[in-house]
């Protein structure tokens, strides 16, 4: 029995004052990537999935409108904002809702639908708020184990119960960067009970540039149980802001409304995210940072022996030899000290392997330039 695991069972019997509900104290607290290296100070950042191509110019124009008037609430239905995406997109406003990142959307559709007694499906690697969410909800996780770094629809399907009210799948997957076909997508829903919730996460979905790729759109659109989720933080470089939205059927977005903070989204965030969904431009040339640096990378940590899972975000999941002195583990503590800070993920399940965002080309040069070091090879 480790520390925390005593201290937990210590406070749950505690009657002298106020305990949270079952489960609450059996999520693990997410621990972001770091953000300095071990010196304090950070030459290359490249834990978090951030955009190297910083925020549109539009957007920090409109941020810098609204801080003209901070005393004022925001529209606390972003109204303006959902249109804007509905236009971009092509979607009705009405089926739209927005929060603090999609992860907040993500906490509202457990909170919304799951409760004790209920179970939600996650992928072996998935997002780790998806677990937070679940048991925040009072509902039980269930695990579904991946092929090859990749969503599985069979083991999903195999573990869906009576009790299944919810089914979470990120494509593209964060950390591995692997996707789903949409036809595996329409073979999953086609085969879940009508009452069992399919939310689609595409938080990376600007990003890939695959014919059999959708990010879930046009089965929002169709059904009445797949919901899809999305952010800002990524490719609009709106991380700080905190802004994401979701797309439904009409009866989730009602019941998600409900629930919804009655100002979730601050009007800087609102206005910086019209800007950048307008702002085409700006996202095509970061798709095609990433459509260059991408396979540069990859090639290069492959040429240093090292392996790489084959990725469709702004990231690539690196796997290190099980060798002393040459770990994971090892790695990291070297980058870290020449100032390049990536993301080691033994909390999803990979302790041997650590995650990192495409950069700058000064970034991803460096890197690498330093990995070869590190790995005797320079």
């Amino acid at each position: 029995m480790n520390e925390m695991t005593s201290v937990k069972q210590a406070d749950a019997t505690r009657s002298d004052r106020p305990q949270p509900k079952p489960g609450v104290l059996d999520i693990a607290v997410y621990v972001p990537g770091k953000s300095k290296g071990s010196h304090g100070k950070t030459v290359h950042k490249l834990s978090s999935n951030e955009t190297p191509l910083g925020t549109s110019a539009d957007a920090k124009e409109a941020m810098e409108a609204v801080a003209r008037n901070l005393e004022l609430y925001p529209d606390g239905a972003a109204t303006e904002l959902r249109a804007a995406i509905g236009d971009v997109y092509g979607l009705n406003p009405d089926r739209i809702i927005c929060g603090a990142g999609s992860d907040e959307v993500l906490s509202m559709l457990a909170y919304g639908y799951l409760g004790p007694g209920d179970e939600a499906i996650y992928s072996e690697h998935g997002f780790l708020v998806y677990e937070i969410a679940i048991r925040a909800a009072g509902a039980t996780p269930v695990i579904a184990p991946e092929k090859n770094l990749t969503t599985d629809v069979d083991a999903i399907l195999a573990r869906v119960t009576e009790k299944t009210k919810m089914v979470f799948v990120a494509n593209p997957n964060n950390p591995t960067g692997t996707y789903l076909p949409f036809e595996e997508v329409r073979r999953l829903h086609e085969n879940l009970p009508a009452h069992v919730l399919l939310v689609l996460d595409a938080a990376y979905g600007e990003y890939v540039r695959r014919n059999d790729y959708e990010s879930g759109i046009e089965l929002a659109a169709t059904s009445d149980n797949v919901f899809m989720t999305r952010t800002f933080s990524k490719i609009y470089g709106l991380a700080n802001l905190r802004v994401g939205w979701g797309f439904g059927p009409a009866h989730i977005i009602d019941a998600l409304n409900r629930i919804r903070g009655p100002f979730n989204i601050s009007g800087v965030g609102i206005a910086a995210g019209i800007a950048s969904v307008r702002d085409r431009d700006f996202v095509a040339q970061s798709v095609e940072h990433n459509e260059k640096w991408l396979p540069w990378v990859t090639a290069e940590l492959e040429k240093l022996g090292l392996k790489v899972t084959p990725s469709v975000g702004n990231f690539v999941l690196v796997h290190f030899p099980d060798e002393d002195g040459k770990r994971a583990k090892d790695a990291d503590a070297y980058l870290l000290e020449r100032g390049c800070v990536l993301r080691m993920v033994g909390n999803y399940g990979l302790p041997n392997s650590i995650r990192m965002t495409i950069g700058s080309e000064e970034a991803n040069r460096t890197v690498v330039s330093h990995l070869a070091q590190f790995l005797g090879q320079a």
